[in-house]
């Protein structure tokens, strides 16, 4: 027993030792910090000249949708033919009668800038009143309706995901002025079964105001039953021809960056 105590004595001292050893041992102190140490300069970004807001010019990276001219980047969602909406002083409106009209071109994750107007002697109540919509890669609506005073379901209104997510504030302007959507749009991936990797997600700027704050879209946006998954690939802007009966809505000035 008392070799046994011995030995734990002898080894306590060794450690003892090499601790005190190191304890007095100095070591270099880290490298003092300075400003050039967290700095990188490459790569640099793009240099992008912003739109002009007195003429509604777009940015130098944007692809201009509609420049006030004709609907010579959309199409007919029904006949794949021309887009038969009216154009006419810098404005073109929905035709009812010729039905939904999409970008030409298909697109992933997007910076979209559009200007929409319902006419100042609207008329109608709730979802009959100026009716239409953004779809997001053709599968994903952003309401289009005259909220100014006009009480509908709140999932229902402008600046909504149809049916999925209301506004954050009513932020319409009257009828006969023109809002304004910016819109950021990040698509979705899928997994090999067809459900979403990662959900798409939007942000909506409704006249300087955000409405949508990096919103989840949970599947598509349905009018009657609820969100689907269905894998897709890119996908055209599309804008509704609604069936209500009151007056068609208006749009200028549309363009779109890819992200």
């Amino acid at each position: 027993m008392k070799g046994n105590i011995l030995k734990v004595n002898a080894v306590a001292i060794t450690l003892l030792a090499s601790f005190s050893s190191y304890a007095q041992k100095s070591y270099p102190e880290p490298e003092k910090m300075h400003p050039g140490m967290s700095e990188f300069w490459l790569p640099q970004p793009d240099i992008v000249t912003p739109g002009n807001i007195e003429t509604n010019s777009a940015p130098s990276d944007a692809t201009v949708l509609f420049d006030g001219k004709d609907l010579s980047a959309w199409e007919s969602v029904k006949t794949k033919g021309p887009a038969e909406w009216t154009v006419s002083n810098g404005v073109f409106t929905v035709n009812k009668q010729h039905g939904d009209i999409q970008t030409k071109r298909k697109f992933e994750d997007f910076q979209l800038h559009i200007e929409w107007r319902v006419p100042s002697g609207i008329t109608g109540e709730g979802q009959a009143r100026g009716n239409g919509g953004i779809y997001l890669q053709g599968k994903y609506e952003l309401q289009v309706l005259d909220s100014y005073g006009n009480e509908t379901y709140s999932n229902g209104q402008a600046g909504s995901i149809y049916k999925q997510s209301r506004p954050l504030v009513n932020a319409m302007r009257p009828p006969g002025e023109w809002n304004v959507y910016d819109i950021i749009y990040t698509a979705p991936t899928f997994k090999g079964d067809g459900t979403y990797r990662t959900p798409p997600r939007v942000t909506v700027i409704h006249n300087g105001i955000v409405v949508q704050n990096n919103t989840t879209i949970i599947g598509t946006t349905e009018y009657i039953g609820f969100p689907r998954v269905e894998k897709h690939g890119p996908g055209p802007v599309v804008l509704q021809s609604h069936g209500d009966p009151s007056e068609p809505v208006s749009f200028r000035n549309i363009w779109i960056r890819e992200l």
